[in-house]
């Protein structure tokens, strides 16, 4: 045991020294958080209504978890109803089973941001299958082809900034590629633009799923999931099951909140609304499914250690989080730490995630990062309380043996002399 605790504090430990000496990685998100920042302000100053509508997407949230199982099953019910197919996913193994068996092999696949893709190693599976998986998100690109991981849920190459980028795509076009942004935003369209009409199968995420229509919402800016979602004749959509609510009703009140707090917009350029696989009755009111669009839509919802959130009183607060990421970016650690401050899911809230979806282990050092200084919970639209969470993630981590040697020391002084320093009562008196 000694071993394999001195084994993940010693790897947490050098991500960590890893990000807080890497002045480029600084570099780009600082910029990008004072992008943000501003952004963010400006956006909320103009829908003032929001204020309400946040407090009332919370209730949404909070019914939905409760009633997550018979959710589930609605939803799967209502998708097969139009015509696709749905799957309940109990772990990630399972999923990346379903994942495989729906897409063979040889196949050209299309990706947009997903961080529930992330969480089970999609790109690994698809790729072991002899599958060419192009990602189509600018920043989820960007990471593709540099070989790292994501470092936020909504920007996930936040921590690149534009001179290596440049760097990035001189290298893949070989040729000199200026570092001007808009010129790297062009590289990436004319680069991506026909893998999107040759692929076999498109796969993303939800932002929120409606079980009684099982309608699938996709919130973006670039474009590119709508192309995923529409071009190929196979979208696989991948998604947790806390990503569902009732209603249509309630997942239109979930997206007008997230896009101001996600992106400092006021609502997100593209909204696509799907519905079963493409389909037309323009021919003697005949519905015939396959038209334009993809020919199969199928819905894997995920599970993975979200159940067990939502039997916890307090870790089921995590579930009710929208993925907005803007307690990152205001996270006073996370701005030293950036995607080393948690796992595959990243700052405060992200260390939560983490533990409950690829274990404990990947975030037991991350978490003594955290100084629950609160502003995470003050920022975020649903109030979630983080660091409340996070308490009780040390305590867990605790009693799980998970202590760092310093910490089981001060343990063991606690337990047997009164005081964490191992002083005697006698030279304490």
């Amino acid at each position: 045991m000694e071993n394999a605790e001195k084994d993940w504090i010693v790897r947490k430990r050098e991500e960590l020294k890893s990000w807080m000496n890497d002045d480029k990685r600084r570099t780009g998100l600082s910029r990008a958080i004072s992008a943000y920042t501003s952004a963010k302000e400006r956006a909320l100053s103009r829908l003032p209504e929001l204020e309400e509508l946040r407090k009332e997407v919370r209730g949404i949230k909070e019914r939905s978890i409760r009633e997550i199982d018979a959710l589930v099953k609605v939803t799967i019910d209502s998708v097969r109803e139009v015509r696709g197919e749905a799957y309940l996913a109990r772990s990630a193994a399972e999923a990346k089973e379903i994942v495989s068996e729906l897409t063979g092999s040889g196949k050209l696949v299309v990706k947009s941001k997903s961080l529930t893709g992330e969480e089970i190693g999609i790109n690994e599976v698809l790729e072991e299958n002899s599958n060419r998986v192009y990602e189509t998100d600018l920043g989820e690109f960007i990471i593709q082809l540099r070989g790292e991981k994501p470092t936020h849920i909504i920007n996930p190459s936040v921590h690149v900034p534009r001179e290596e980028v440049a760097k990035t795509f001189s290298k893949l076009l070989g040729k000199g590629v200026s570092p001007e942004i808009p010129e790297l935003v062009g590289v990436a369209r004319e680069y991506l633009r026909d893998k999107f009409c040759n692929a076999d199968i498109g796969i993303t995420g939800a932002n929120v799923v409606a079980a009684n229509t099982g309608t699938i919402f996709l919130v973006e800016n670039e474009g590119n999931a709508r192309f995923v979602s529409n071009a190929p004749p196979k979208h696989i959509c991948l998604t947790g099951i806390e990503k569902i609510v009732p209603t249509l009703q309630d997942a239109f009140k979930v997206l007008q909140v997230l896009p101001p707090y996600a992106t400092g917009v006021f609502m997100s350029a593209y909204v696509s609304l799907i519905t079963g696989p493409s389909k037309t009755a323009d021919i003697e009111k005949t519905i015939v499914y396959g038209a334009h669009g993809p020919k199969e839509l199928h819905l894997i919802l995920l599970d993975n250690g979200r159940t067990r959130m939502a039997e916890d009183s307090v870790f089921v607060e995590a579930l009710y989080c929208i993925r907005c990421g803007g307690c990152m970016y205001e996270c006073p650690i996370y701005r030293v730490l950036g995607g080393s401050f948690g796992n595959n899911y990243f700052g405060g809230i992200g260390l939560i995630w983490s533990a409950f979806t690829t274990g404990e282990e990947g975030v037991a050092v991350a978490v003594d990062a955290c100084t629950k200084c609160g502003r995470c919970k003050e920022v975020c639209p649903l109030g979630i309380d983080t660091p409340r969470m996070v308490e009780r993630l040390k305590e867990t981590l605790v009693k799980r043996g998970f202590l760092t040697p310093r910490h089981e020391e001060i343990k063991r002084n606690i337990l047997e002399k009164g005081n964490p320093f191992g002083e005697d009562e006698a030279r304490r008196d």
